[in-house]
């Protein structure tokens, strides 16, 4: 039987809206197809996304070289100079910078800086719309990630080429830092004008203070700046810089980091800025920063690179306080139009530090150092050295004789003679021992003594105290003939202050890296050059220089302390070296191209060391000389050089060396049994204490 045609295939169920169905399921279907199409993108773009941030997180950012300022200090840690190659710039922990600082930068710069990931999405729209309108890159809303990421590791070229490495290095710079580390970084490499990249460089040029002394006011300032270096510095346009200044104010009022009257009363602040330029200074102690720098590179071996952009720390000996001493002394010891020179070199003979060091009148005009000059004949400044070989011969004491008259000698063996002059052809023309000779640099005295003891053995004794300049075994020598420089004088004589301990001079006590690594550490290096006795003797002789009759005497009412030192003159230099226990100064004046020198011109050494003496040590206490072991004090008979009773006629204090005191006595006991009790005392009996108590009352009195 035949079925219905109606039965052959399967019924269709007829669609309850049929006006509805067949109007809209052909654009559903087609909706249903690109759905399909829009969740596959969607998956692909979020693979690629997931995959590209796991690649960038397995990649490692680009090196960068950061060029960091080097820093100088002082003794007492103030920086006394910056080396930089071009950046200066000086990296410092977040911690260690202004509140201020940090709110202002975030309120101008990036206030949703703690809530993105790097970008802002309604900024990087805004800038999209108006840089595909114009077909160019002419506008951003760069974060501070990426702000740093450019500053890092990218040219500042307006391309899309760099704008997506930009993007890919702020995706990793947050990937890899905390948001701390990120502004930390950025406040250390952003640029605020004049050469000073990083907030802690900005603010020691701009207000001389670290970034963590800054004030709201200082803050907001120097926040406005990198926008437009040029357009917002103080220096520069000081009405753009107010007007930056108060749309920063403005924002952190308006973010709630300051109150309204926080905002006024820092608009109305009046700035104390720092001249520009003084940073660059020929400034403070020029002559002793580029002594550390030759230490530092040419001794030490530090790398000039590292020194310049390696943001190390050199902590030197300098004094503050006794190197601006020494600067006003000398500038103020010549007329404002005289061309004569100076040098001046001071260092604390018990460690070698240096303390001050002037190399010249005018730096600006000419940087040789004159301190380390080996050119000049020190005169009779060298005697000392003459006299320690005397008393260490065994040959002579205190109280050896010889006649000032002129006098030719002979050597040789008799091929040569030498006829040595007085300064102004004065004599005494009588017998004088050790002591008038010194105080009064008598010339025949000196040769006599250097052809008693042999110039071989004086070279031999001057070595041994520091003087390395080269010297020849001749007659002459005994006057300082030979050139030595005054930082050789200092070192040298620093040995008779510190009781015959040679303490080898410092400049650099350490150097540090960036992280507070130490790269070097001085130590100390000494020699006891001498005895302590041997030092005490000649400190004793050397202090009748600046009394009546001693060649220093003219000055010794500036001085109100215990002082020994040596004068020195030739025709063309004119010297003061002497120490204290507590500082040893070579003062040299004369001039560059060895003209002569007038009687007003030579005698301008001595008034610039003892004002610089006296006026660097006005807060320590005057201290007389340590008297050690193995010193003996006599009263003598000066015209005979035997021991002294109450009855002869003439008494001098006199000290010598123990078991080198004279043994013949002038006149008569005063009583039995008290021979020794007035002729001799130790160095701890009676009348030693007397005479440093009358010493003492004259330098306070004086």
């Amino acid at each position: 039987m035949k079925k219905n045609s109606n039965q052959q295939g399967k019924l269709r169920r007829r669609p309850a809206f049929p006006f509805i169905t067949e109007r809209f399921l052909p654009q559903f279907l087609k909706m249903k197809k690109w759905l399909r199409w829009a969740a596959a993108a969607f998956t692909l773009f979020i693979l690629i996304l997931a995959g590209t941030l796991i690649f960038l997180r397995t990649q490692s950012l680009p090196v960068t070289a950061i060029s960091q300022t080097s820093q100088m200090l002082d003794l007492h840690g103030n920086v006394i100079d910056t080396f930089h190659a071009g950046e200066n710039r000086r990296s410092v922990q977040l911690s260690d910078i202004s509140h201020y600082v940090i709110e202002a930068t975030l309120a101008i710069e990036d206030r949703r800086f703690y809530d993105h990931r790097g970008f802002d999405m309604k900024g990087m729209a805004r800038a999209v719309m108006v840089n595909v309108q114009s077909f160019s890159a002419r506008q951003g809303a760069s974060t501070l990630t990426q702000q740093l990421a450019r500053n890092l590791y990218l040219t500042h070229e307006r391309t899309w080429q760099r704008k997506l490495k930009e993007a890919m290095y702020t995706v990793q710079l947050e990937m890899n830092y905390s948001k701390d580390e990120i502004l930390g970084m950025y406040l250390n490499q952003i640029y605020y004008g004049h050469g000073s990249y990083g907030i802690e460089a900005a603010a020691m040029m701009y207000f001389n203070k670290h970034a963590s002394e800054l004030t709201l006011a200082e803050s907001a300032m120097l926040a406005g700046i990198p926008k437009g270096p040029k357009y917002y510095s103080p220096y520069l346009n000081m009405k753009n810089a107010k007007d930056r200044q108060l749309t920063i104010l403005q924002a952190m009022l308006e973010g709630g980091s300051i109150t309204s009257e926080q905002a006024d009363a820092a608009y109305k602040e009046m700035l104390s800025f720092q001249t520009l330029g003084s940073g660059d200074q020929e400034g403070f102690a020029p002559y002793f920063r580029d002594y550390i720098r030759y230490i530092a590179v040419d001794k030490l071996g530090i790398n000039e690179h590292l020194l310049n952009e390696g943001g190390i720390t050199i902590y030197t000996t300098l004094d503050p306080s006794a190197q601006a001493t020494a600067e006003e002394v000398i500038a103020k010891g010549f007329p404002e139009n005289s061309e004569q020179q100076a040098a001046l070199i001071a260092i604390d003979p018990r460690t070698g530090y240096i303390k001050a060091m002037v190399g010249g009148r005018n730096y600006k005009n000419n940087q040789y150092n004159r301190v380390f000059a080996k050119t000049r004949q020190p005169g009779s400044s060298f005697k000392p050295f003459l006299y320690l070989t005397a008393l260490q011969s065994g040959f002579m004491s205190p109280v050896t004789r010889y006649k000032s008259e002129p006098t030719v000698f002979t050597y040789d063996e008799g091929r040569k003679t030498y006829e040595p002059r007085n300064y102004g052809d004065k004599y005494l023309n009588e017998l004088i021992d050790m002591r008038q000779a010194l105080a009064s640099s008598d010339n025949i005295y000196a040769v006599n003594t250097i052809m008693t003891v042999g110039a071989d053995k004086v070279i031999e004794t001057a070595k041994k105290l520091g003087i390395e300049s080269p010297m020849k075994p001749v007659p002459s020598l005994a006057l300082g003939t030979f050139p030595v420089s005054p930082f050789e004088m200092a070192s040298a004589f620093g040995t008779f202050a510190n009781g015959g301990i040679h303490m080898e001079p410092v400049a650099i006590l350490r150097i540090e890296d960036r992280k507070g690594q130490v790269l070097y550490e001085a130590k100390q290096k000494s020699v006891q050059a001498i005895t302590p006795a041997e030092a005490y003797v000649m400190t004793s002789l050397m202090e009748s220089v600046f009394e009546e009759g001693g060649t220093g005497f003219r000055v010794s009412s500036i001085i109100k302390r215990p002082i020994a030192g040596k004068t020195g003159t030739t025709p063309t230099d004119a010297w003061l070296v002497g120490y204290t226990p507590e500082l040893a100064t070579a003062v040299w004046v004369g001039y560059d191209k060895d003209r002569k020198l007038t009687v007003a011109e030579a005698y301008r050494a001595a008034p610039i060391f003892a004002k610089f003496t006296e006026q660097a040590l006005t807060a320590i206490p005057p201290k007389i000389f340590p008297i050690p072991e193995g010193i003996v004090n006599v009263y003598i008979d000066p015209t005979s050089g035997k021991l002294a009773e109450s009855s002869c006629p003439h008494r001098r204090l006199e000290t010598f060396i123990s078991g080198t005191e004279p043994t013949d006595v002038c006149g008569e006991p005063a009583g039995a049994g008290n021979n020794d009790s007035d002729a001799t005392q130790n160095g701890s009996g009676t009348a030693g204490r007397r005479s440093w108590w009358n010493d003492l009352k004259r330098w306070w009195t004086d």
